[in-house]
């Protein structure tokens, strides 16, 4: 088991990876662009954009989990698992994109949701956590 979870750690950190190495070269990061920007009724958007992967990307996986029978064992039910995370990560990772080249005034926002991406980290206990909680 723990090598299904080096497995998912390991794509865990390549999409955190990427997605931050996107924000170093593209989002050229500064104290000013890291400030709260102006929102007005046209961008209004952008600010949901965090949101609503937030809430998606909960729902996703969440759905995901529902449809394991909870009669298997733990090790049957982590490519489900393993399928549901990376869902998760990839609406995540979607919302960082959109923002950083929508609209890279909102920088900021981006990088919330990159920081509750690395937050998403999987560890056993979280594993546990979840699967057990079926």
């Amino acid at each position: 088991m723990n090598e299904k979870i080096k497995t998912l750690q390991i794509i865990h950190l390549a999409i955190c990876a990427g997605t931050i190495l996107a924000y170093y070269f593209l989002g050229e990061l500064s104290i000013e662009k890291l400030s709260m920007p102006v929102i007005d009724s046209v961008s209004i958007v952008y600010v949901f954009i965090p949101v609503i992967a937030f809430v998606f990307s909960s729902f996703l996986f969440k759905s995901q989990l529902k449809q394991i029978d909870p009669k298997l064992k733990l090790e049957e039910k982590l490519p489900i698992y393993q399928a549901a995370s990376i869902m998760r990560w990839a609406v995540l990772e979607g919302a960082a994109f959109l923002i950083l080249l929508l609209k890279p005034d909102f920088l900021l926002f981006g990088i919330l949701v990159i920081i509750y991406l690395i937050f998403l980290r999987p560890t056993e206990e979280r594993i546990n956590n979840d699967l057990n909680g079926l």
